[in-house]
C-alpha cells in the first residue's frame, strides 16, 4: 500500500472523474484537476467565490462548481480550458445544483424551493419545473439516465412527477400516500421507485414506472420511523434502517419483509467474528534511526493500532441518546450493500464505534468491527467485497472476507480522515480531511 503526499483541500471537495482519469479538488475558490496516475496538475480554474459543491458530468468532460452564497454555478471544460459558463440565478438564490444524466443540462433549485431551473449547455435554453418539494432527497434519476423522478408539494399534498430526461417532457404525475414525503430513490434497474415518509410516520411506498402503487410497508406506528434506505445493486433487496435500531430487508417479489437485523450492545453469538481495534505503542530501536525524514518519523512515533479477534460475549460502547434534543443520535443512519450483493454494512448511531457487516446470502450477522473512535464514513470497493472505513483519525481501515487491517497514513502533522471515496477501478482511494487530502494506492496482490 502506497500513499501520495498530502495536497490542500477545502470543504471535503475531492472527486474522481467517472472515467477514472482525473481527480478534481477544491482549495477555497480554486478548482484543481489532477491526473490520477501522476497527480500532476492538468488544469487550474479560478471561480468567483468559495466553492461549496462540485460534480463531474457523466462523460467526465465538464465540472460543475456551485457557489450557493452567491447564487452562481460555474462550469469548466476539460477539453477546452478557455471555454467557461456562468449561470447566475440572481435574486431567486440557489440551494442545490446537479447534472442531468446526459452531462449537458444543469438543474438548479432556487431558494425556498420555488422552482427548479433546467439549463441546457448545448442550446442555451431554459426550462422551469414548479413546486419542487423541500426534502432531503427530492430528485432521483434512473441508472440508465432515461427518467427523472421529482418530489413535489402543492395544496398541502405530496406528488411525484416523472420526466423523460431527453426532452424534459412530463411522463407521469401522481399523488403519493405520504403525510410529509422525505425522500425518493430508484431501484438500480429503474423499474421501481421507493418513496418514504418523514421520520414521524413509518411508511415506505413502492411505485412502478407508470405510477402504480405496487406495495406499502409499515413496520410500526406512533414512534420515530425510517432513517435511511439502500437498494442492493441487483435491485432484489431493499434495506430500511430505522430509529428502533433495526434494519428490515424487503424482497423484490412480494415487497414483504424477509428478515430484520438487530444491533444489540452485547454480541453473544459465538459464530460472529468481532474485530476490536487496539492501540499498540511503536517499538522502534532509536539507535538504528539516523534522523529519518520528518513525515516518516511522525508516522513511526505515532500510536499504531491493530485488530484483535475478541471472544464473545463482547460489550460494545453504547451512547444513550439525549431525549430532549432534535435529531437524536439513535437508529441505523448508514447502510450500504457490497457490489456483489453478498454483504450489507451498517452503523447504528447510538453504537457509533461499530461497523456491522451482514451476510445477505445467509441473512445473518457475519462480522463486527469495533473501532476506538466513532465511525465517520465507510464505502465499498466498487469492484469487490472490500470495505474502507475512516474514524476521524490518521488511519484507514480495510475489511474483506479474508480479514481486516489498520493502516497509519504516513503524513506529517494532523491528518484526520473525515471522508473517503474509491476510484472506479478499486485500485486507489482518496482520503479527505478538513484541510488536506491524499491518495492511497492499493497493490493488485492485495485485491
Amino acid at each position: 500500500m502506497n500513499f501520495s503526499e498530502p495536497f490542500k483541500l477545502s470543504g471535503l471537495l475531492g472527486r474522481f472523474s467517472p472515467d477514472g482519469k482525473c481527480l478534481a479538488s477544491c482549495v477555497q475558490y480554486r478548482l484543481v484537476i489532477r491526473d490520477v496516475d501522476t497527480l500532476q496538475i492538468l488544469q487550474l480554474y479560478t471561480c468567483l467565490d468559495q466553492i461549496q459543491y462540485i460534480e463531474w458530468s457523466s462523460d467526465s468532460l465538464f465540472v460543475l462548481c456551485a457557489m450557493y452564497k452567491r447564487g452562481i454555478v460555474q462550469v469548466w471544460s476539460l477539453e477546452q480550458p478557455d471555454w467557461h459558463c456562468k449561470i447566475d440565478e440572481g435574486s431567486a438564490g440557489l440551494v442545490a445544483s446537479c447534472w442531468s444524466p446526459d452531462g449537458r443540462h444543469i438543474l438548479n433549485t432556487t431558494e425556498f424551493h420555488l422552482r427548479i431551473t433546467v439549463w441546457s449547455l448545448c442550446t442555451k435554453s431554459v426550462s422551469y419545473i414548479k413546486y419542487p418539494k423541500a426534502c432531503q432527497q427530492g430528485i432521483a434519476f434512473t441508472k440508465d439516465g432515461r427518467y427523472m423522478a421529482l418530489a413535489e408539494r402543492r395544496d398541502c399534498k405530496d406528488f411525484i412527477s416523472l420526466f423523460v430526461c431527453s426532452d424534459w417532457q412530463l411522463l407521469r404525475h401522481f399523488d403519493t400516500e405520504t403525510q410529509d414525503l422525505f425522500g425518493i430513490e430508484w431501484a438500480p434497474n429503474g423499474c421501481v421507485l421507493a418513496v418514504w415518509d418523514t421520520c414521524l410516520e413509518y411508511k415506505i411506498l413502492l411505485y412502478s414506472l407508470d405510477g402504480r402503487l405496487l406495495s406499502t410497508y409499515q413496520a410500526y406506528e406512533w414512534s420515530l420511523g425510517i432513517k435511511s434506505i439502500a437498494w442492493s445493486p441487483s435491485s432484489q433487496f431493499l434495506a430500511i434502517g430505522s430509529y428502533d435500531e433495526k434494519v428490515r430487508i424487503l424482497n423484490h417479489v412480494t415487497w414483504k419483509k424477509i428478515t430484520e437485523f438487530e444491533h444489540p450492545a452485547i454480541i453473544t453469538n459465538p459464530k460472529t467474528i468481532v474485530y476490536t481495534e487496539v492501540e499498540k505503542s511503536p517499538s522502534v530501536e532509536t539507535g538504528r534511526l539516523s534522523f529519518p525524514p520528518r513525515a516518516l518519523a511522525s508516522s513511526l512515533f505515532s500510536t499504531q493500532s491493530k485488530y484483535d479477534i475478541s471472544e464473545v460475549p463482547v460489550s460494545l460502547q453504547y451512547v444513550k441518546p439525549v431525549a430532549d434534543k432534535a435529531n437524536p443520535k439513535i437508529g441505523v443512519g448508514m447502510l450500504a450493500f457490497s457490489p456483489d450483493n453478498c454483504f450489507l454494512a451498517t452503523r447504528n448511531d447510538n453504537i457509533p464505534n461499530a461497523v456491522w457487516i451482514w451476510d445477505i446470502q445467509k441473512l445473518k450477522l457475519f462480522v463486527v468491527l469495533e473501532q476506538l473512535c466513532a465511525v465517520q464514513s465507510f464505502q465499498w470497493d466498487p469492484r469487490q467485497p472490500r470495505l474502507a472505513v475512516c474514524t476521524g483519525n490518521g488511519k484507514v481501515y480495510l475489511w474483506s472476507p479474508a480479514g481486516c487491517v489498520s493502516v497509519q497514513v504516513p503524513v506529517e502533522g494532523d491528518f484526520q480522515i473525515l471522508s473517503l471515496c474509491w476510484h472506479s477501478s478499486g485500485d486507489s482511494l482518496a482520503l479527505l480531511s478538513k484541510d488536506n487530502f491524499c491518495v492511497c494506492y492499493l497493490e493488485r496482490e492485495e485485491a
